[in-house]
C-alpha cells in the first residue's frame, strides 16, 4: 500500500524548494553537482557504518520501504483471528490450536500461541512472551536510530565537501572570474547536506518511530489476547478488551485523558 502522504511530503518539499529557487533566477542544473553528491551521500554512510554494525544497517534500509509503501493496517484482522482462536479454543480445547500454527505468519502471534498449545498459564506466559515483545521493540528502534545519525552526519559531511570545494576554488584564484561561479558550487555540498538530513533523513526517522509504535501495540495487543485465552475467558470477552486496544487516548484542554 503506497503511503501518499510520506511520498506526497517529499514532493511538495522538492517543489517548492525548486520554485523558490526559480523566483530567484536560478536554474536547477546548478543544483545538479555529482561530486558534492557523492561526497555527502559516501560521507555520511561511511559515519553511519562506523557507529552501527553493518546487519543493522542494512536491516533499516529494507525497513525504509515501509515509510512509502507500507503495510496494510493489520489490527483488525489480529482481533479477528485471535477471537476466533479464543473461540475455538473455548469450544475444543487449548490444544486444538496446535492446528493453526502452521498458517499463522506473525513470529511473535505464533509465540503465544504456542506457548498457549504448551499449557503455560496467564502469568508465565504474559512473562516469557513479554520478554520477547521487548527484544523486538529494542530491534526495531534501532532503525529509527539509523537515520537519526544519518540526518546528523549529513549537514556536517555537506560542510565538509564545501570546504573541499572551496580549497580547489582559492588553487585557481589567478583566474579571477572563475571564482565565484566556483564558490557556488562548493556550496552546494551543504545544501545536499542540510537538505537530504531535514527532508528525507530524519522525516524518515519519526515515520519508522511511528510505525514501530504501532507494531509494538499490535504485539501488547496480541500478548493480551494470549493471555485471556490462557485464562480461559469468554470469546467475546476477549474481543471486547481487544478493541480497547484500538481507541486513541487524546489529552483535553483540563489536561485530562479522554478517549476517542
Amino acid at each position: 500500500m503506497v503511503k501518499r502522504s510520506a511520498i506526497g511530503g517529499v514532493l511538495i518539499s522538492l517543489a517548492v524548494i525548486a520554485f523558490g529557487l526559480y523566483l530567484d533566477g536560478g536554474k536547477i542544473a546548478q543544483m545538479l553537482q555529482p561530486t558534492a553528491a557523492l561526497i555527502v551521500l559516501g560521507g555520511t554512510l561511511g559515519a553511519v557504518v562506523v557507529q552501527f554494525p553493518l546487519p543493522i544497517v542494512v536491516r533499516s534500509a529494507r525497513q525504509l520501504k515501509t515509510v512509502f509503501f507500507g503495510a496494510d493496517d493489520v489490527m483488525s484482522q489480529r482481533i479477528n483471528d485471535i477471537s476466533r482462536f479464543a473461540a475455538q479454543a473455548r469450544r475444543s480445547g487449548v490444544v486444538s490450536l496446535d492446528h493453526e500454527m502452521e498458517s499463522v505468519e506473525d513470529p511473535f502471534l505464533r509465540l503465544c500461541i504456542g506457548l498457549i498449545v504448551d499449557g503455560v498459564k496467564s502469568d508465565p506466559l504474559r512473562a516469557i512472551a513479554g520478554t520477547a515483545m521487548e527484544s523486538e521493540a529494542t530491534r526495531d528502534a534501532l532503525s529509527s536510530r539509523v537515520y537519526d545519525a544519518a540526518g546528523g552526519f549529513a549537514p556536517t559531511v555537506g560542510i565538509l565537501g564545501a570546504v573541499i570545494g572551496l580549497i580547489q576554488v582559492m588553487q585557481r584564484m589567478q583566474n579571477i572570474s572563475e571564482v565565484g561561479q566556483g564558490i557556488a558550487v562548493a556550496f552546494v555540498a551543504t545544501l545536499y547536506g542540510v537538505g537530504v538530513a531535514n527532508l528525507f533523513f530524519l522525516p524518515c526517522a519519526g515515520r519508522i518511530k511511528l510505525i514501530n509504535a504501532k507494531r509494538q501495540l499490535v504485539r501488547e495487543m496480541t500478548l493480551e489476547g494470549a493471555a485471556c485465552i490462557a485464562e480461559g475467558l469468554n470469546p467475546r470477552a476477549v474481543e471486547q478488551r481487544l478493541m480497547a486496544f484500538t481507541e486513541t487516548p487524546t489529552r483535553s484542554f483540563d489536561n485530562t485523558w479522554t478517549v476517542r
